[in-house]
């Protein structure tokens, strides 16, 4: 791998965002759920950034591919551990988004390891991102003021076609994973 195919301005945009997760649980952690929700926002609209340079200024790299994902995850989990744990985000829901987010990260791990070829992300993935996104700092938001806040009651009313989308595109990957992996297996 090439070092110029690495330090490209979408791959360095990744990496801040991972660099400044614990900024977004030292927020938190100080009881500045605001100040937290919209750090937490602003972790997740860089995903779309990054995504943008990369396909308008042709820097889409091998690497950006896998560090992408790594990070949208990253942003996941510790997104949501850490609101469920403070008592903003509901124990429940976390749980219901975790399990997929899990899932689709063993399912692409283990199939990648056994010579999958790599496939773009489905719309309903794109989706599923999306509104998690938005969803999961609106719902915080909303624990501060209350959840029937129109913040809060946005929240909620992005979570459920998130949630759904992100099952049906964790559905819609099986195929597609199950193809790849034979193309990768010829290749």
């Amino acid at each position: 791998m090439r070092l110029r195919s690495v330090f490209t301005i979408p791959n360095i945009i990744t990496l801040v965002r991972i660099a400044l997760l614990p900024m977004f649980v030292s927020l938190m952690s100080d009881g500045r759920v605001v100040a937290g929700s919209w750090f937490f926002g602003l972790l997740a609209f860089t995903d779309w950034i990054d995504g943008y340079i990369a396909r308008r200024f042709n820097q889409v790299s091998e690497f950006g591919k896998i560090l992408d994902p790594i990070a949208d995850r990253l942003i996941f989990f510790v997104g949501i551990g850490t609101v469920m744990y403070f008592h903003h985000f509901p124990v429940w829901l976390g749980v219901i988004i975790l399990v997929r987010e899990v899932s689709i990260a063993i399912l692409m791990v283990g199939a990648t390891a056994m010579g999958m070829e790599r496939f773009p992300v489905t719309a309903s993935g794109k989706k599923a991102a999306f509104g998690l996104m938005c969803a999961i700092p609106w719902i915080t938001l909303g624990s501060v003021g209350g959840w029937w806040t129109p913040i809060g009651v946005a929240g909620w009313l992005a979570v459920v076609p998130a949630v759904a989308f992100s099952y049906v595109s964790f559905v819609d990957y099986l195929p597609q994973v199950r193809a790849n992996m034979s193309s990768g297996r010829r290749a």
